[in-house]
């Protein structure tokens, strides 16, 4: 496949007559999508704090505004955004938009995938029934829910084929390997990458998609879970329990880092001459060393790096999309867990109890 921007057929156009006097779509807003009789189960998040700060409460089912869409949830997904967005940590987090003493939205999540149930007056791209999936913007928007609004312009629809779950497992961490991969890591066909952090929720989609572009993959991971990078298709493992990467003499034309624990001096060390370092996820200390000194470190070596963050944009999310229905990529889907359980869900990702994707099936 080639990175080019995906044609997507999305949904006809929604039946300008079945508008309600709140600018809504009633063509499906009967029993089925009323919920609990206007009511719906969902993850609150009120305190920053541990899994337990996250509650299940019924709230009053949303309306969409006149650019929105209703969706109603069968999955989402958890990230690592989640986790740092729970707990406010780093407290840069709060000074990008989520609130400085508490969270300035209770609604939890960013990944979603469901049915479109209603949709706003000015919708045109969808109509109640269409299967679609998105990210909400930022992370903490609701997605652990029965429904949940969302702008138009942050879903797409799923292609055939695609399941709820396969889409759900898909937005947020698929378009980061995406982004890293071919907008900051520039790669080309029959190039040597190295994923670290290969058995994540970032580092599966990236292995696949690199491999999916002709790239050589190397990815790297702890001991047990070697067989999973190896079964979606690395090339070579190596395992970081045993094995520093940087210290093993092999060059890498590309290293995408999505688990950065060492000194970004260390990690360039393994680029080969005009190599490309990208680091999109790890601790704390590296990534703020490698935003501080990236452009420098550019100027000065024969290689690149810098550190990124997701852009969501549904452009990127349809070449993902097909992606998923080529089966190029396949999500890894580690274990799914009710709505009720998402706590427990994001403590299992927090301390490093999983492979891949965690999943939040809704009923």
């Amino acid at each position: 496949m080639t990175f080019s921007a995906a044609s997507v057929t999305l949904g006809s156009d929604p039946n300008p007559t079945g508008a309600n006097s709140a600018g809504v779509s009633t063509e499906r807003t009967s029993d089925e999508a009323a919920g609990h009789d206007g009511r719906m189960r969902s993850v609150l998040h009120t305190r920053y704090g541990p899994p337990d700060a996250l509650v299940v409460r019924d709230v009053e089912r949303p309306t969409p505004d006149a650019d929105e869409v209703l969706v109603r949830v069968r999955a989402a997904s958890v990230n690592a955004a989640d986790w740092h967005v729970m707990r406010g940590e780093p407290f840069l987090v709060r000074l990008m938009g989520f609130g400085l003493r508490s969270p300035k939205r209770a609604g939890f999540g960013a990944d979603v995938a469901g049915e479109v149930e209603a949709v706003g007056s000015d919708v045109t791209t969808f109509q109640p029934g269409d299967a679609v999936f998105g990210e909400l913007p930022g992370s903490g928007r609701g997605s652990f829910a029965e429904y949940v609004c969302a702008g138009e312009d942050v879903l797409v629809a799923i292609p055939d084929g695609v399941s709820f779950e396969e889409a759900a497992a898909a937005p947020m961490a698929a378009v980061t390997a995406l982004q890293g991969l071919r907008d900051h890591g520039r790669l080309r066909a029959g190039e040597h990458v190295l994923v670290n952090g290969a058995s994540g929720g970032v580092g599966t989609f990236a292995v696949q998609i690199a491999k999916a572009e002709g790239a050589e993959v190397t990815g790297v991971c702890r001991t047990e879970k070697i067989d999973a990078v190896r079964s979606i298709g690395a090339d070579q493992v190596i395992d970081y329990t045993e094995v520093n990467y940087a210290e093993t003499g092999d060059r890498y034309d590309l290293i995408l880092d999505a688990g950065a624990h060492q000194s970004v001096f260390a990690s360039r060390r393994a680029l080969a001459p005009g190599g490309r370092y990208v680091l999109v996820g790890g601790t704390l200390g590296p990534m703020l060393q490698t935003m501080a000194l990236g452009p420098l470190l550019s100027r000065l070596g024969n290689g690149r790096v810098t550190a990124m963050m997701e852009e969501p944009n549904p452009d990127d999310l349809a070449v993902v999309g097909e992606l998923l229905a080529s089966g190029d990529v396949v999500p890894v889907i580690d274990r799914r867990y009710p709505l009720e359980d998402v706590p427990v869900a994001i403590a299992d990702l927090e301390a490093g109890r999983a492979t891949g994707k965690l999943l939040v099936t809704v009923e």
